[in-house]
């Protein structure tokens, strides 16, 4: 008995035309057997809300958790099956799938349950009695695990808690061993059932930095996707006990507990994704209140003096993550405006904090721009215009309650904040600027003889200069106040910061080589400048990154990126700050590699539009002739060889709100321009590039993961997927290449995709199914029918490979498609490379699935002169795919070989067969000596 597949009822006599509901169940069961599982699950659905019978019901719920189970949605699959069984006690079929789910939820004692109901029903079914056995034996296992593990968990916590072994290696062993066991949920469970918890609360207690990680990374084992456990540990421990570890001195401690709360805020919003279950429901959790009292203590904690600058930055970065929204599909953003409320003016005084001198808070020279990255992301998440002018509202009035009646601090503080607007929701910034007094006083600060006051005045006036809104005010009133900073300040951090607004300025032309806002040669002086500053160690991280500013904007000149690319101790320096942990670095870094290489947007205008445009008198855009593609070109060659790669690959491992989905974008494209050239993708796979690819394709903006997504295609394309993404790592690189499959991709994009998934369908089954998984065969066979003829051969090629897939090899035999009619007519066509792909294809098809033999002469009448053509061709490898398809058709039916023989076909077979050894030849003879043993011809004297 069959019991995988979806079940049909007992023939019973029906009405001529068949019911709605058993048509639809009919073609729930063609769609499952072609592997369209989701689509089976429509048509089921859909029978049963036409009033099907009890039995049936009971037969569409059974179907439905068999879809389930091939979805790997094992918690519906045992709904379905359930309902199944509540309909039919007896059912089997049901009972075995509900045994199967039962046992991927890692329930193994219903699960056992369930299959000694079907044994005892079917006594002498194999495949319940191997079930039986298999689940007999996973328990057994976990029984002896189990009781191994309460007496190692009791001596671990022993050796931990004894205050004579402190320091010891036993101690140190002791603690690994508790970690490595937590990250089993079977061990998780068994701390969590011995009172581990609380023991670990002990350990927290010490202030042992060793023994504070031990605990926290244990913990992190204990509420990983288990909810229950995760709130029954926050009462244990305290919320905002849990909260305080994040404020301590330790980096390391500080880190881990950061980690943790990651796990419990996923914990919370997901519920339970693991098997096995333990206590789940035994506590009834309200995971919403849990979450704003873990969100409301992460507020408290931004503002609470005696908290490390780094504990400040992990609240931020655990605040980024958990309070938008993850997609703007999810209509519900009450999380945000609750944050909002409660805390942005805790957010803002963060970001209005000063690293030096060192204030009642304090922060990091990352703080403010993560700040900034948690205002951006709050104020993105808003749906009206309501919710954005409250956001506003409260801006100002944090701001003006800082800017009035507070003195000079006061006033620091709240330019300090509009700077952290500016850099996050511009619009906020913006409108901040335009409050009374504000950008006087800037300006008026940019002369005080205070370094700090200048700094912050200094500052704010930069970010303000990229604002349209304010860009004409600076122009007027500010470069000549910038110039005088510059030449007359004795301290490097203010001059260094007044050359990066003077850059600012002077590139407000962007690529436009035509658009020039300083006398010739001044942009030059002030790029040699910031690559002077850039190349000094001796001064701090924080005031280099300005130089990096600097740079970002100058590099839009073209003579500025030829001599920075020339400049190997400025490349050298860049690239070391980019690893530093000036973390703020990175969007100017990535900005002045897009530049240098580039790989900004830039569409060719139309040049009837230029001739029109300079009739009327009308500005026109000039290229700069350094901007030519051969001086690109040389461009990224100076890059490649100065270490670019590894630099980049550095930045996309960086932990850090600061690598924004904007930031992502820009790397992406720096990795698109790199791997341009053919000879240069080895370079960037052996400097881990391949590896830091991935991320990039699996999050960030639309445009970001697509152009990471189109690299990676180029990479598959010309190297060996198995050296450049070695282990488990080559399965990730077939989501982003499908994704360039859809229909809003450019040709060349769809191109390359193809390409690449066919260099990764000819390598392993894995592979395959991995493709298959991702719903890409359907846009495959969409492309086999696109005009450009480039296209059509790649998609013809990949499903050529994919073939080898009995899923896909069902799909060429279910009855009423023309795919394999399609494949016979490309075989005949005039593009050799697509008849040689079209033919394989065939050839492959015929050979696994000999029924298809007899359905070639189906399906179009040129068949045989089609054949005829690939056996006469001049190219051998499209005459040994010919004589494979002859070979295939002899061998598989008496009738076709018949047919094959009355035609010229056996004459060209004749010949071949007497030609060079080679398997063109063996082929042939194999076909004749098929058609003599069928009594078709009769050999000659000679044998022949």
């Amino acid at each position: 008995m069959t019991v995988s597949g979806p079940s049909t009822p007992k023939p019973r006599p029906v009405d001529p035309g068949a019911s709605a509901a058993e048509q639809l169940r009919k073609e729930g069961n063609e769609l499952f057997k072609c592997g369209d599982y989701e689509g089976a699950l429509t048509a089921y659905t859909q029978a049963l809300g036409l009033g099907a019978t009890p039995q049936d019901q009971a037969i569409l719920h059974r179907n439905r958790a068999a879809c389930h189970l091939k979805l790997e949605d094992y918690d519906k699959a045992e709904t379905e099956a359930s309902k199944a069984i509540e309909k039919d006690g007896g059912d089997v079929k049901a009972l075995y799938r509900r045994s199967q789910a039962l046992e991927k939820l890692g329930r193994l004692d219903q699960a056992v349950l369930d299959l000694q109901r079907c044994v005892s029903l079917e006594p002498k079914n194999k495949v319940f009695q191997e079930a039986l056995r298999n689940i007999g034996g996973q328990i057994q296992e976990k029984v002896r695990y189990m009781s191994s593990t309460d007496a190692k968990v009791e001596q671990m916590f022993q050796i931990l808690l004894d205050p004579q072994e402190k320091g010891t290696e036993k101690k140190q062993k002791a603690s690994q061993n508790l970690v490595v066991l937590a990250r089993e949920d079977a061990g998780a469970e068994k701390i969590f059932q011995s009172n581990g918890v609380q023991l670990l609360q002990r350990l927290l207690d010490t202030g042992e930095a060793d023994l504070m990680l031990a605990a926290l990374r244990t913990l992190v084992g204990i509420c990983s996707e288990h909810q229950s456990r995760t709130v029954a540990t926050l009462s244990v421990l305290g919320t905002r006990r849990v909260v305080s570890l994040l404020g301590v001195e330790n980096q390391a401690v500080s880190l881990a507990a950061c980690h943790l709360l990651q796990v419990i805020f996923d914990a919370l919003k997901e519920g339970v994704k693991k098997g096995f279950r333990g206590k789940e429901g035994a506590i009834i959790v309200d995971p919403a209140r849990e979450l704003k009292v873990l969100i409301s203590n992460l507020l408290d904690l931004l503002t609470e003096v005696g908290v490390s600058g780094q504990g400040r930055d992990n609240a931020l970065t655990l605040l980024i993550k958990a309070v938008p929204r993850k997609s703007l599909k999810d209509p519900n953003n009450s999380l945000t405006l609750w944050v909002i409320d409660q805390g942005l003016k805790k957010i803002l005084e963060v970001g209005g904090s000063v690293q030096e001198p060192p204030g009642e808070l304090a922060v990091t020279t990352n703080s403010r721009m993560s700040a900034s990255v948690l205002l951006s992301k709050l104020f993105d998440d808003l749906k009206c215009d309501a919710e954005r002018e409250n956001f506003h509202r409260l801006c100002e009035n944090y701001i003006k309650s800082w800017f009035e009646g507070q003195g000079l601090a006061g006033k620091l503080q709240a330019i300090q904040t509009v700077s952290c607007l500016l850099q996050g929701p511009c619009e906020a910034g913006n409108r901040a600027l335009e409050l009374s007094g504000v950008m006087e006083s800037v300006m008026a600060l940019c002369a005080s003889e205070q370094e700090e006051e200048q700094l912050v005045a200094v500052e704010a006036l930069i970010h303000a200069a990229g604002k349209a809104k304010r860009a004409s005010f600076i122009t007027a009133n500010g470069v000549s106040l910038l110039k005088d900073l510059y030449k007359r300040s004795e301290k490097d951090s203010i001059r260094i910061r007044a050359l990066v607004g003077l850059c600012k300025l002077g590139s407000a032309g962007g690529t436009d080589f035509s658009m020039k806002q300083f006398a010739e040669g001044s942009t030059l002086k002030l790029a040699k400048q910031c690559r002077k500053w850039l190349c000094n160690d001796q001064i701090d991280a924080g005031t280099r990154r300005w130089a990096v500013e600097g740079l970002a904007y100058l590099t839009f000149d073209a003579d500025v990126k030829e001599e920075f690319v020339e400049d190997e101790a400025a490349l050298k320096a860049l690239f070391q700050l980019s690893r530093s942990e000036e973390r703020s670095v990175l969007f100017a870094v990535a900005s002045a590699l897009v530049n240098c290489t580039n790989s900004y947007d830039c569409e060719e205008p139309d040049p009837k539009m230029v001739e029109l445009a300079k009739y009327a008198k009308q500005h026109v855009p000039e290229q700069h002739p350094k901007d030519k593609p051969a001086f690109v070109r040389a461009r990224v060659k100076k890059l490649l060889e100065a270490g670019v790669v590894s630099a980049m690959t550095c930045m996309v491992k960086t932990e850090s709100p600061v690598l924004t989905s904007a930031c992502r974008e820009l790397l992406s494209r720096v990795f698109l321009a790199l791997v341009d050239e053919v000879e240069d993708r080895g370079t960037v796979v052996a400097q881990g590039g391949g590896k830091a690819l991935l991320p990039l394709a699996l999050e960030g903006t639309d445009v970001g993961q697509t152009k990471a997504a189109q690299a990676l295609a180029k990479l598959t394309i010309t190297s060996n997927p198995e050296m450049t993404f070695p282990g488990e790592r080559i399965y990730e690189v077939v989501r982003p290449l499908v994704s360039l499959l859809h229909l809003n991709c450019s040709g060349l994009q769809n191109f390359e995709a193809l390409m690449a998934l066919t260099n990764l369908a000819g390598i392993s089954e894995r592979l395959r199914q991995k493709i298959l998984k991702e719903k890409a065969v359907p846009m495959i066979e969409g492309y086999m029918f696109e005009e450009h003829e480039m296209i059509r051969r790649a998609a013809t090629e990949c499903m050529c490979n994919l073939a080898m897939s009995k899923e896909v090899q069902d799909l060429f035999e279910a009855k009423g498609n023309d795919r394999l009619k399609l494949l016979v007519l490309y075989s005949g066509e005039e593009d050799e490379l697509l008849r040689r792909a079209a033919a394989g294809g065939l050839a492959m098809l015929t050979s696994m699935r000999p029924s298809l033999c007899s359905r070639v002469p189906q399906v179009t009448t040129h068949w045989l002169e089609i054949l005829q053509a690939l056996l006469l061709s001049p190219n051998q490898e499209l005459q040994h795919r010919g004589v494979v398809v002859a070979l295939n058709m002899v061998e598989a039916s008496k009738e076709i070989a018949g047919t094959l023989m009355e035609s010229e076909v056996l004459e060209i077979l004749s010949v071949l067969a007497k030609g060079k050894e080679s398997p063109v030849r063996r082929a042939a003879a194999a076909c004749l000596g098929k058609a003599v043993e069928y009594g078709l011809i009769k050999a000659n004297r000679d044998g022949e």
